[in-house]
């Protein structure tokens, strides 16, 4: 982009292979479809619609398993229709890349659980088949259930999760660069398909990660996969300063958005990269009504398809701790030992001074960043985060799939691109360069 042009947003989509993302009743809408879950079209049309819209990309949140944090079992989870992925997104992701030429295509794999050779093999192959528009959401999984269905007793500690990611990303780096960009040759007269000497191994050894390679796979058309993480502990924003180009944020209230990406940038300077390389995303669900008036109707009615029961489940299974056993006064953190999510926490910790309420009664409530409204009040509030310099943009959490996606592509896009504040075209190929390309 020129350099008097215009500063731009970014926006990446929030999927589930399931009916259920973050909020707990989306499911029970009217408008949400129950009927095409196993269906490809299902995520071939969503993928469409988002990049009709121009959006940078999407990622598939996941879990190795079914929560049971919640009374000790999943009966809450699956009888009330909770966030479950009912497929391997990695199943799904080469589905969505046929079906577009442009759209990024994120995927949620852990750290902890899996072996860096199977992350570097299978990302870069669907970095190479849809020419560069893959993410990893890299994740160093928050429950002991996902540690046991591996056959780990438990989860190692915190840190030492983030050590080992250290180490992964390390591994899965130098896999990638296996082939030079010019290795192959295929010249049939001369018998000659691909220069040896242009392949290489890894030979990574850390303290806890070693590696051979070298991997059978080229480098993609943006070298390697786009790194995104969403860490809010101390250990996690250190992660993500080293390496993330995508940060997944939960900030509540722009002061600490504006904290938390000042934050960020301080720490990538120790690492020698700049505030451009990476692209702080801004959680929020956004509720779009012709008006406002009619947008807070729709904001009630979706509120009252909540059940207490699962939201007190979906609190638990983020935080790692039985909310319904809980009782105020208790030390959460030293409850949560090694499982939960320390950004889940923040905003419940943030709730409960806020508002005024106890812990307990925190958990039975969402606190998303909710933007209500016609499309010309939510891209104020967007407008307003953005240029405050909260966020570089925003991750589109829906309620309902696949129509809370298609109202904001139908209806805010066009008021942001209206505004200068979001591009009308691609003018890029790759994920990398979409996130690259107001730099």
């Amino acid at each position: 982009m020129p350099a008097t042009a215009q500063r731009q947003m970014h926006l990446v989509a929030y999927l589930k292979t399931g009916p259920t993302a973050l909020h707990p009743g989306g499911w029970r809408h009217p408008e949400a479809r129950l009927d095409d879950i196993f269906e490809p079209a299902r995520y071939e049309h969503i993928a469409r619609v988002l990049e009709d819209a121009c959006f940078d990309g999407c990622f598939f949140a996941d879990l190795q398993g079914l929560y049971d944090i919640h009374k000790g079992g999943f009966d809450t989870y699956v009888a009330q229709g909770g966030q479950i992925s009912f497929l391997d997104p990695m199943t799904v992701l080469p589905v969505m890349a046929r079906a577009t030429s442009r759209l990024g295509l994120g995927a949620t794999l852990s750290t902890t659980l899996l072996n860096p050779y199977h992350i570097a093999r299978s990302l870069l192959s669907l970095d190479v088949f849809s020419k560069g528009r893959v993410a990893w959401n890299m994740v160093t999984s928050a429950t002991e259930l996902e540690a046991q269905n591996y056959g780990l007793d438990a989860l190692p500690p915190k840190d030492a999760r983030y050590d080992l990611a250290d180490e992964v990303v390390e591994a899965c780096l130098k896999l990638w660069r296996s082939w030079d960009t010019d290795a192959f040759v295929l010249d049939k007269a001369r018998g000659l398909f691909a220069d040896p000497a242009k392949v290489h191994y890894a030979n990574y050894e850390g303290k806890s990660v070693r590696t051979r390679g070298p991997l059978s796979i080229p480098q993609s058309a943006q070298g390697h996969p786009v790194l995104m993480q969403a860490g809010a502990s101390e250990r996690g924003r250190e992660f993500a300063a080293r390496w993330a180009e995508v940060i997944f944020a939960a900030q509540r209230g722009i002061s600490d958005m504006v904290a938390f990406r000042r934050d960020i940038h301080a720490r990538m300077g120790r690492y020698g990269r700049k505030p451009s390389e990476t692209a702080i995303l801004v959680q929020t669900t956004c509720i779009v009504g012709e008006t406002d008036a009619i947008a807070l109707e729709k904001a009630a009615f979706a509120e009252s398809l909540i059940d207490d029961e699962l939201a007190i489940a979906s609190t638990s299974s983020s935080v790692g701790v039985d909310m319904s056993r809980y009782r105020d006064g208790e030390p959460i953190e030293k409850l949560m030992g090694n499982q939960g999510m320390h950004g889940t926490l923040q905003l419940l910790e943030q709730a409960q001074r806020d508002e005024k309420i106890s812990l307990a009664e925190a958990a039975k409530r969402r606190h998303p960043n909710l933007l209500v409204g016609s499309p010309v009040t939510i891209a104020d509030r967007m407008e307003e985060m953005f240029r405050s310099g909260a966020c570089d943009g925003f991750v589109l959490t829906p309620v309902t799939h696949p129509s809370s996606h298609e109202a904001f592509a139908r209806a805010v896009v066009p008021e942001l691109q209206r505004r200068g504040l979001f591009r009308t075209a691609y003018r890029a190929e790759t994920l990398r360069g979409h996130l690259r390309d107001d730099a």
